[in-house]
């Protein structure tokens, strides 16, 4: 019997700069010069957000072939989805978004964001693309990340997929990828983590957990590093 969130397709949701600093424990003014792609990056507002601090993101998703009207339709129903589903789940702690009225705030403040600066830049900012196949160059960027994809939805997304993302993330990234969560939505450790670490078709690439101190989801206090050994 699942205890944690049950979803039976990837949901919009967007998340915000900040949101993304706690995940992946960095400090934007660290990352200036650096070329960034944000994967999955759906309706969150990282892209439009830093780009607007002087950062250089690039975001990509399969949604970006679909005009900003047709996302707008989408992001509501899917946040109500979510925020219905999550409301008494032990999976969750609620230290820092405190209720579901609250966390309601972060979403619909991420989804606005994006779509003002997706209607305005399309593009130049964000690309169309699916994992495990991305539409960059080789070593394109110096950091990449995937938030709330790769591990979470473990349930629908197959090892297989798992590894050729992290091969393909790492083709076009020079230094380093970071994935976050490394757990499901039933608040445990992925399985398809421990085979990434094991396989020998990885074993030129370094994977390494790193601890944060941001924790919503139980167990969602690391991100996976990718890099070259």
């Amino acid at each position: 019997m699942k205890h944690g969130l049950v979803l039976d397709k990837v949901v919009l949701l967007g998340r915000t700069l900040d949101e993304y600093c706690r995940y992946f424990d960095f400090d934007p003014d660290g990352l200036r010069g650096e070329a960034i792609l944000d994967v999955a990056s759906g309706v969150s507002s990282f892209c439009a957000e830093a780009n607007r601090a002087g950062l250089q993101v690039t975001a990509c998703d399969p949604i970006y072939e679909l005009p900003a009207d047709d996302i707008r339709r989408r992001c509501g129903p899917d946040l109500d989805l979510v925020l219905g589903a999550v409301r008494g789940l032990k999976t969750y702690h609620w230290d820092f978004y405190r209720t579901p009225e609250h966390l309601r705030g972060f979403r619909e403040r991420a989804y606005r964001t994006f779509l003002d600066d997706y209607q305005e830049r399309g593009a130049e900012r964000y690309r169309t693309g699916r994992l495990p196949t991305l539409p960059f160059a080789d070593g394109q960027f110096d950091l990449t990340l995937v938030s709330y994809l790769l591990f979470a939805y473990e349930d629908q997304l197959d090892y297989e997929l798992h590894k050729r993302s992290v091969l393909e993330l790492m083709r076009v990234t020079r230094k380093e990828v970071r994935i976050y969560p490394t757990v499901t939505f039933e608040a445990v450790r992925s399985g398809h983590l421990d085979r990434l670490q094991e396989d020998p078709e990885l074993g030129h690439l370094g994977l390494e957990l790193v601890s944060t101190d941001f924790e919503f989801l139980v167990g969602s206090n690391n991100y996976l590093r990718v890099y070259r050994r």
